[in-house]
């Protein structure tokens, strides 16, 4: 088991030196289509926290003590996706009867998270690292706030873009993309701290 500064240190580069949208460039549709609006955002990161969190916990579980113990490695992509979906399901349905304002709020992007490629590309992270099940877990938690702070500062940007005079062939989807590639260049800046 890892100690409480080896955690740390893991949770701070998985968030910002490594960050999974700008670093890894894993999680782009969900970043560039769902960062119209804070709010909006805010409410897919925190989802995402929520989902990328718990499938880190049980895909390390099955993974330790089922996919390993019978020799079954081979499976754990497909293992891995039935999980995240299973689990993406039964937070919509927790959320529609106990949450049905949240529920409402986030609407289509409860789904989109089953696509998020950045939810399995943890879990194949964590096997590939060999990082036991609360180090997994610190991972995921890390990355999915990395995933949360990268789309609320774009959204952020595409606000206040919204207002500003930019010639037509930047408008939409062009001036998005040099934004964020010009996100990425700054979070290459926290490369140097850790």
């Amino acid at each position: 088991m890892s100690s409480i500064r080896e955690l740390l240190i893991l949770l701070i580069s998985s968030s910002l030196v490594s960050n999974v949208v700008l670093s890894q460039f894993l999680g782009l549709c969900p970043f560039l289509g769902v960062s119209k609006k804070i709010k909006t955002a805010a409410g897919m990161g925190t989802a995402v926290i929520f989902v990328i969190t718990i499938a880190s916990a049980v895909a390390g579980l099955i993974y330790k003590f089922i996919l390993q113990r019978f020799g079954l490695e081979y499976l754990q992509t497909i293992v891995f996706i039935l999980v995240i979906a299973a689990l993406v399901q039964f937070v919509e349905m927790f959320m529609k009867k106990a949450i049905p304002s949240l529920y409402r709020a986030l609407g289509v992007y409860l789904p989109l998270i089953t696509t998020n490629c950045a939810v399995l590309g943890v879990a194949i992270t964590n096997v590939q690292k060999e990082y036991d099940v609360v180090t997994g877990i610190v991972n995921g938690f890390g990355t999915a706030v990395g995933f949360t702070v990268a789309i609320v500062i774009l959204a952020g940007i595409r606000e206040r873009i919204e207002y500003n005079d930019i010639p037509n062939a930047w408008k939409g989807m062009p001036i998005v993309l040099v934004t964020a590639g010009l996100m990425a260049i700054a979070f290459c800046g926290f490369s140097g701290l850790l």
